[in-house]
């Protein structure tokens, strides 16, 4: 059953406040309990395609500048809990059939056993289908869908971001699909940004955008820029990745090698040497280790984390 998000945004504001609280710590205290951060890490190749046969002693992971010792290494592929949020707005009018028929690509070459759950947005947001592991059930969701509107974007991730806490996979991910820069949202970027670092999702975005189309001013980005640059912010400090393909015809690819690297996806874990409860900021660097010689490959892992803080673990 849809779900209209875009009605009821002014009650999720203070929802989302209480649910963060109750849900969003609810995820961290298993971290918190056993003292071990827990990174999704991606490591591709100058192609852009994911690199295997690491292991543990290959990488290095730093907080705040200081080497920490990796306890935990796995590299398998694990079932997930997935959000496709896709733009449903009047301009995605002549993309949308080639673009559903790409997410289908994504989900069918995913894990059998990942949930997935689908949001579409114009100028408002609609829980499409919730979450779910049959393809029957998200083709009819796609099928179902009439683009209209404007281009409530940053709602859409935000709630999207927020969905995912009741999602039953630890690992969670989204993929966003859009064509334009946000104009009707009653979230602003830097409230999207800080949901998502305070999430355990990791963000690939596919941009479907116009290059140089004009719209900027003296003072002003042109509106792709702006859009350009706020994908690829949702995506860096998620740990994933922001696509920008010429055509339509290369989402279907596209998604076929994100739902690739999310399935070839490092785990890397670690118990801080910072153990001060303060609630702050931990930026979180990985790198490769010097001694291995690998040339032109890229590391993708999250920007960093939130500490808990002392009172949130008394209550539990």
């Amino acid at each position: 059953m849809k779900i209209l998000w875009g009605a009821v945004l002014l009650i999720s504001a203070t929802f989302a406040i209480a649910q963060d609280a109750r849900q969003g710590d609810k995820d961290f205290t298993v971290s918190v309990d056993v003292q071990l951060v827990q990174l999704p890490v991606s490591v591709l190749d100058k192609d852009g395609h994911p690199v295997s046969g690491l292991q543990k002693d290959d990488f290095q992971v730093y907080e705040d500048g200081v080497l920490q010792e990796v306890s935990l290494f796995k590299h398998e592929d694990i079932p997930l809990s997935v959000g496709l949020v896709i733009d449903n707005s009047g301009s995605m009018h002549n993309k949308r059939e080639r673009v559903n028929r790409a997410a289908l690509t994504f989900a069918t070459e995913s894990n059998p056993d990942d949930e997935t759950f689908i949001v579409n947005f114009d100028d408002r947001v609609y829980l499409q289908q919730d979450f779910t592991n049959s393809i029957d059930d998200l083709v009819a969701a796609l099928a179902d869908l009439d683009t209209r509107g404007e281009t409530a974007l940053y709602d859409a991730l935000y709630l999207s971001a927020e969905h995912l806490n009741q999602g039953k996979k630890d690992k969670k991910a989204i993929l966003l699909i859009t064509d334009g820069e946000d104009n009707k949202s009653t979230y602003n970027l830097d409230k999207v940004l800080a949901k998502l670092r305070a999430s355990k999702v990791t963000v690939y975005t596919i941009g479907l955008l116009e290059e140089n189309d004009g719209r900027g001013g003296l003072f002003s980005k042109d509106p792709s820029r702006k859009a350009r640059e706020a994908l690829e912010r949702f995506s860096v400090t998620t740990g994933g990745r922001a696509y920008f393909p010429k055509s339509v015809d290369e989402v279907g690819d596209l998604c076929r090698r994100i739902a690739h690297d999310i399935r070839n996806h490092y785990t890397l874990g670690y118990k801080p040497s910072n153990r001060n409860l303060d609630g702050t900021w931990r930026r979180i660097t990985v790198r490769l280790n010097p001694s291995k010689t690998l040339s032109k490959v890229t590391v993708r892992a999250k920007e960093g984390y939130y500490a808990p803080k002392s009172s949130d673990i008394t209550e539990h």
